[in-house]
């Protein structure tokens, strides 16, 4: 059923009338790699993941991309453009095939307006969001790649089903994507992960990144942190 209920952002929003504004809204299904929004686009519209995943980058005037994440059912994103009316700073671009509620700029802020617990929960993740960006930028002011790099697992990993202390990255993310996200050239995240794995800190298998020893990697980031902060 196409219904704003169905999005986990209104899970037990009671100060909305769903009926209102679903049928102000556009279910729409992407197939892998298109593009659901570009860089510098003029729309508006906010996008919620009903399935699939997709990724964010921006692009540089040299042609380089740099990753600043993925999302997946149950997120969304656009608002900020919603809210303030400005061009997209970032492409979207489908990884799976997705379907998607495209909800218009107008909806958006009249259930913002309207709703105390809709207008408190985006306050929430829009503080999270800067939060985070705040840390990455700090971590690329303090951190050499390496650290970088072991930052970025973690970031990406969750805990590892039935090994306890052990985290995984499923699936195995590719050299590149990494290299993206961390702003280096894929050779140098080869020769790092490779340095973990001598070291027993990873372990390469067909379905995930097996991080071993996740409490030496956060030792090494918080001792890089009080050498270089």
């Amino acid at each position: 059923m196409q219904t704003l209920a169905r999005i986990p952002f209104f899970k037990d929003v009671a100060d909305l009338d769903f009926q209102r504004f679903d049928r102000r809204c556009i279910w729409r299904k992407y197939a892998e790699r298109e593009v659901l929004v570009d860089f510098e686009d003029q729309t508006a519209d906010v996008y919620f993941i009903i399935s699939g995943e997709v990724r964010i980058l921006i692009r540089t005037a040299a042609g380089k991309e740099v990753i600043l994440g993925e999302m997946k059912s149950g997120q969304f994103f656009g608002e900020l453009a919603a809210l303030d009316g400005a061009k997209r700073s970032a492409n979207v671009t489908a990884l799976t095939n997705s379907e998607i509620c495209v909800m218009p700029a107008n909806v958006f802020r009249e259930i913002i307006f309207h709703s105390e617990a809709a207008c408190d929960r985006i306050l929430r993740l829009l503080t999270g969001r800067i939060r985070e960006l705040n840390a990455r930028l700090t971590e690329h002011s303090v951190f050499d790649l390496k650290h970088r790099l072991y930052s970025e697992l973690l970031r990406m990993a969750h805990p590892r089903p039935g090994h306890a202390n052990e985290r995984a990255v499923t699936p195995p993310p590719f050299h590149h994507v990494l290299a993206s996200r961390i702003g280096c050239r894929r050779e140098q995240v080869t020769r790092e992960l490779s340095a973990m794995v001598e070291e027993g800190l990873v372990q390469k298998t067909r379905g995930a990144l097996i991080i071993m020893k996740p409490q030496v990697l956060e030792s090494r980031l918080n001792e890089a942190m009080r050498e270089n902060g």
